[in-house]
């Protein structure tokens, strides 16, 4: 037994490390969430929503993003149309949560690995501003294609990103690069 635990220590450390930090991010988050009542937006989705709101402004779209009054979403208009709703799940924190932990996992020094995951975040928010916005102008225009959008191509965008950022971090950052 004591071979295969010498054999397999790094990958037990990874594995060890990437849950024990998905796990305690996660409850945080979770505390957070539960700091908000129940029909309220959480202070995160809300600036996504400002910035998608800002983004497609400075493009000159007709766009109003706006508290619902059924549920906890923003409503996103666009050419007076209701197109979209941001719900706490589309800011991108529990992606940001994945990418945090991974790096931390094969980590390496400490400063490379801190600038690593603030840029990492700060990237994967914007995209993800980006991608809701695009999103709203695209089912506006083809409504009929929801699922392949929004269920399919939009994932695959910015999880392959985040998966990019990984191979990234590990050939030229982690401790494991050489």
């Amino acid at each position: 037994m004591k071979k295969y635990l010498v054999q397999f220590k790094p990958f037990l450390i990874f594995i060890g490390t990437f849950f024990a930090a998905y796990i305690l991010l996660t409850v945080v988050y979770k505390y957070y969430l539960d700091s908000f009542d129940e029909n309220d937006i959480d202070g995160i989705t809300g600036v996504v929503g400002s910035n998608v709101y800002r983004l497609m402004d400075f493009f000159n779209c007709d766009v109003l993003v706006q508290k619902s009054l059924l549920g906890p979403y923003l409503e996103v208009w666009y050419n007076k149309m209701n197109v979209v709703r941001i719900v706490e799940g589309c800011n991108a924190v529990s992606v940001m949560i994945l990418f945090v932990s991974f790096v931390l996992a094969f980590s390496g020094k400490l400063k490379t690995t801190l600038l690593f995951i603030l840029s990492g975040i700060l990237f994967i928010y914007i995209l993800n501003i980006v991608r809701i916005a695009i999103l709203t102008i695209l089912l506006f225009r083809f409504p009929e294609r929801e699922h392949l959008l929004h269920g399919v191509l939009f994932p695959l965008i910015i999880y392959g990103v985040v998966f990019l950022l990984w191979v990234l971090w590990v050939n030229k950052f982690s401790k494991y690069a050489k």
